[in-house]
């Protein structure tokens, strides 16, 4: 009887610890503002987190992040799951003080020009239009930066799996957009990273055990980037399968050197 009581006790603690999470969880979100931007009759729909103790007469950076395909809808809060909690910390709010952005893709779609969900295949080298939620994404963040309060010179873009592939793709949609970019676990177009590579400071990240999408394509892609005279960082995780993002957000020096960077 003694035992079953105890288990109990530990359980309902258990319980209740858990429940204080998700409710807390939910509430530091919330901060993220619900938004949507309409283009041509589409909707694109995100959320916002802006600058602590925002000042209108001020300037920030903004740091665009791409969500993966498992946080796709249309929900417009899924793609908080991956990342969402980094940027409200008290600490990197009040060091890196800017305006974060977080897209959501529509279900039906992908951030980068694929027509299935096919991750491990080799992109054409080729131009041709976006798909609808990034060519929402391209016109959104055409639009958000005229805003006088955002600091032009310092743009950053972030993407997991599809996002990391999002994140090559607007790269050379827009070479003179960024200042930075860090694609995680992502694949790209070898041939178009010569668009960009002499303009935007990049760091690839990628675990060696990826299964969905091959660490090959992360290494394939630093390599084109060196050719067309860039100079990427590229960190590989050892016996880290899909989910590298995790290890990324926990690098000491991620945010840092990320906002560390201005537009060449």
């Amino acid at each position: 009887m003694t035992l079953k009581i105890k288990t109990t006790m530990k359980n309902t603690v258990f319980t209740l610890a858990l429940l204080i999470s998700v409710v807390t969880f939910s509430q530091d979100f919330k901060l993220y503002e619900k938004a949507a931007f309409t283009f041509e009759n589409d909707t694109l729909n995100y959320r916002i987190l802006k600058p602590l103790n925002y000042d209108s007469n001020k300037q920030y950076p903004v740091l665009l992040f791409l969500h993966g395909a498992g946080e796709r809808g249309d929900d417009n809060s899924s793609q908080l799951t991956h990342g969402g909690r980094l940027f409200l910390d008290t600490y990197n709010r009040k060091k890196y003080n800017s305006w974060i952005i977080f897209p959501q893709c529509s279900t039906d779609d992908r951030w980068a020009n694929l027509v299935n969900d096919d991750w491990d295949l080799n992109f054409k080298d080729t131009l041709t239009k976006p798909n609808k939620s990034l060519n929402l994404v391209i016109r959104f963040m055409d639009e958000f930066i005229q805003k006088k309060q955002v600091d032009t010179q310092r743009i950053y873009v972030s993407g997991l799996s599809m996002g990391g592939m999002g994140t090559f793709e607007i790269l050379y949609r827009r070479p003179n957009m960024f200042a930075a970019a860090t694609p995680i676990c992502g694949n790209g177009s070898t041939g178009l990273a010569t668009m960009y590579a002499e303009k935007v400071s990049i760091w690839i990240f990628h675990g060696s055990d990826d299964k969905v999408v091959s660490p090959n394509h992360s290494l394939n892609m630093a390599n084109a980037i060196i050719k067309s005279g860039g100079s990427p960082k590229l960190t590989l995780y050892e016996h880290v399968g899909h989910n590298s993002w995790d290890n990324v957000f926990a690098e000491e020096n991620y945010l840092k050197w990320i906002y560390s960077k201005v537009k060449k």
